[in-house]
């Protein structure tokens, strides 16, 4: 197993440079997406994203159940997850036990057989959120990243589309 983190704010390029990691092994490829549309800002961001995509990645959506999806790729097949932040945001709004989620999604990415790219968001840099369901959501993404961090063999943390090699 192979697993690397890729880091990073808002608009960092953390996406592309996934790609671009993943694009680099034998295809295909697929892909594991968490987001939902909810508006039309989203389905343009999916749709942006999708059209980077050649016809040899195979996209999978996972709002929800990601330990599942992994659990479910061919053995082998390069992956990457697209991305933590908002699965962690589709959890915690359907109330689910987040600890429990984290450690079964841990343990899914170290059963895999086969490179592993994940996308999230650094969410810790900037002010503290004023309110409650924002705080609670900034820890449990910290708590989260530090997770999947300490699994990792490589961790990257994109600023301003430079990949900064952290760990590996």
């Amino acid at each position: 197993m192979s697993l690397t983190l890729v880091l990073g704010g808002a608009r960092s390029g953390k996406s592309r440079h996934a790609e671009e990691l993943v694009e680099r092994l034998p295809g295909p490829w697929s892909y594991i997406a968490t987001a939902q549309a909810y508006d039309e800002e989203m389905v343009e961001r999916i749709a942006l994203h999708r059209s980077r995509r050649s016809e040899e990645w195979d996209t999978l959506d996972a709002p929800h159940d990601l330990a599942g999806a992994l659990a479910g790729l061919p053995a082998g097949r390069p992956v990457l997850v697209d991305c933590l932040t908002l699965w962690l945001t589709n959890r915690m709004l359907a109330e689910a036990d987040i600890e429990a989620e984290g450690a079964a999604l841990a343990e899914a990415l170290a059963a895999r057989d086969g490179e592993t790219v994940v996308v999230s968001n650094e969410v810790g840099l900037s002010i503290v959120p004023e309110n409650a369901l924002a705080r609670r959501f900034r820890d449990a993404q910290g708590r989260l990243n530090q997770m999947v961090a300490a699994c990792a063999n490589e961790v990257i943390f994109m600023v301003a589309g430079l990949p900064m090699r952290v760990k590996g």
